[in-house]
């Protein structure tokens, strides 16, 4: 006669309990391993595009919004609107591109002929510091398409507004909201604290504003 073996409830459950005390285990150690990777890691490596980008993008932003709300205070017409803020677009993205070339290709210049100085013999030393080299065309594509993005914000909330007053108001809180967008992406990217950085672009962003917009409503009323 053949015997059955017969299996304890508490063995099962023991082992039930140790199965998942293991996967506890591997997950807390999964987990552990993650925040250990982004304590590790080195914000610095996103510097040269981060900082083309973040730049690109408000300058974008908050020049074509001046600009716009600047022409806005003295002629109020869509037509005129538009046509300043497209004009601030196009030579705003050609002037931070060429100006983030050659201001990352001096950069440039000068590690190159820094290093050579340190005469680096190493070939591995010399072809990884070769890969850290800031890339001009890079930062400069960044740059200005950064600030395209940037400048299409305005532009395109006034674009379809007749009302002057409505379309004003409907330039600054998409001005106001891109901002803040802006401000928390680039320092989330950068590993910075979001809310200082998004407050500080913010108060920038309008203060511009408000300059450019007094100053060209007193320079049309009184000065010409």
């Amino acid at each position: 006669m053949e015997s059955k073996q017969t299996v304890r409830p508490n063995t099962i459950k023991l082992e039930t309990i140790r199965g998942n005390h293991h996967m506890g285990d591997e997950e807390s150690q999964h987990q552990q391993d993650v925040e250990k990777e982004e304590d590790l890691f080195d914000y610095t490596t996103r510097a040269q595009w981060l900082r083309a980008a973040v730049l690109g993008a408000n300058d974008g932003l908050v020049s074509t919004a001046s600009l716009m709300m600047g022409v806005g205070a003295v002629k109020q017409d869509v037509k005129t609107m538009i046509l300043i803020g497209f004009a601030g677009l196009v030579a705003g993205a050609c002037s931070m591109a060429i100006g983030e070339f050659l201001s990352v290709y001096s950069q440039l210049d000068t590690e190159v002929a820094q290093r050579k100085r340190d005469n680096i013999r190493d070939d591995q030393k010399e072809e990884r510091d070769e890969e850290g080299l800031p890339n001009p065309l890079q930062a400069a594509l960044a740059s200005a398409l950064a600030f395209s993005v940037g400048a299409m914000v305005p532009l395109l909330s006034a674009s379809f507004i007749q009302e002057y007053k409505v379309r004003v108001g409907v330039v600054v809180a998409a001005v106001t909201m891109a901002l803040a967008v802006f401000g928390w992406l680039g320092a989330f990217l950068g590993g910075a604290p979001v809310v200082r950085a998004s407050i500080r672009v913010l108060l920038g962003g309008w203060l511009a504003m408000a300059i450019t917009f007094g100053l060209t409503r007193w320079m049309g009323t009184y000065g010409l």
